[in-house]
C-alpha cells in the first residue's frame, strides 16, 4: 500500500483519534473515582456520625447532681461572682440588719431630755460648751443645723461621742466602719468638712479602727460648729422664741 494514499491515511488518523478520546475518557473516569467517590464516602460517613452524636447526647450526657439547683442550694464555700448561695445571702441580710440597728440606736433624732429651765436657756448664751453638754441644748441647736441644712455636723459628734462609751471591740470596728461610710467617705451624702491632714490621720487609724480614732475630726467638726453655726444660732427665732416661752411660763407661775 502506497504511503501516499489519502483514504488510506485518513482512516489511520480517525482511528487514532477514537482511540485516543477512549483512553481520555478512562483516564477522567479513573480520576473521578479516585477524587469523588471517597468524598463521597466519607460525606456518609460524616453524617453517619453526627446522627450517632445526636442520638447518644441525650442518654449519654447526664446532669451533674445538684447543678439544677444550683441558685437555691448552692455550696457555702463557692467564690463563683454569680453564686446565689442562700446562705451567704442570709448573712449578708443579717449584717445589713445589724449595720442598720447600728445605725438606728446610735444617734436618735432627737435625745430624751426635760424641759430646760430659763436658766439653762440664758446660760447657753454663754458659752458654745454649755449648750453642747445638756441634751435639751443639743435638740434645739441640731434642730437649728437642720434648717440650715448641716445637720450632719451634730450627727457626726454625736456618733464619735458614742463611739467613744462603747467597750466591745467588734462593735468598736463596726461603728468605726459606719461613721467612715456615713461622714468621711467623699460619696456619702452626709460627708462632713475635714482637711487633708485629718483625713489621713483617719485613713492610717482605720487600718485598727479603736474609740478615739475620730478624735482629730470630732474636734474640728466642734471647732466649725462654734465658729460658724453657733453665733447664727443665738440670733436664731429658734432660740428667741425659745426663751420668750420660757420667760412667759416663769413670768406666769
Amino acid at each position: 500500500m502506497p504511503f501516499y494514499d489519502l483514504s488510506v491515511w485518513r482512516q489511520y488518523l480517525l482511528s487514532f483519534r477514537t482511540q485516543s478520546t477512549n483512553t481520555e475518557d478512562e483516564n477522567e473516569d479513573t480520576t473521578a473515582q479516585l477524587f469523588f467517590k471517597p468524598m463521597g464516602s466519607e460525606r456518609m460517613e460524616m453524617r453517619k456520625r453526627q446522627a450517632s452524636v445526636t442520638q447518644e447526647t441525650p442518654s449519654s450526657v447526664q446532669p451533674q447532681p445538684g447543678i439544677e439547683n444550683r441558685g437555691s442550694n448552692a455550696c457555702c464555700f463557692c467564690w463563683c461572682c454569680c453564686c446565689s448561695c442562700s446562705c451567704l445571702t442570709v448573712r449578708n441580710q443579717d449584717e445589713r440588719a445589724a449595720s442598720h440597728e447600728l445605725r438606728t440606736d446610735a444617734i436618735p433624732n432627737c435625745e430624751e431630755s426635760s424641759t430646760p429651765t430659763l436658766e439653762e436657756v440664758s446660760a447657753w448664751s454663754q458659752s458654745f460648751d454649755k449648750l453642747m453638754r445638756t441634751p435639751a441644748g443639743r435638740n434645739a441647736f441640731r434642730e437649728f443645723l437642720r434648717t440650715e441644712f448641716s445637720e450632719e455636723n451634730m450627727l457626726f459628734w454625736l456618733a464619735c461621742e458614742d463611739l467613744k462609751q462603747e467597750s466591745n471591740k467588734a462593735i468598736i470596728q463596726e461603728k468605726a466602719r459606719l461613721i467612715y461610710e456615713d461622714y468621711i467617705s467623699i460619696l456619702s451624702p452626709k460627708e462632713v468638712s475635714l482637711d487633708s491632714r485629718v483625713r489621713e490621720l483617719i485613713n492610717r487609724n482605720m487600718l485598727e479602727p479603736s474609740e478615739h480614732s475620730f478624735d482629730e475630726a470630732q474636734l474640728q467638726i466642734y471647732m466649725l460648729m462654734l465658729r460658724d453655726s453657733y453665733p447664727r444660732f443665738m440670733n436664731s427665732a429658734i432660740y428667741r422664741d425659745l426663751v420668750e416661752s420660757l420667760s412667759q411660763k416663769s413670768a406666769e407661775s
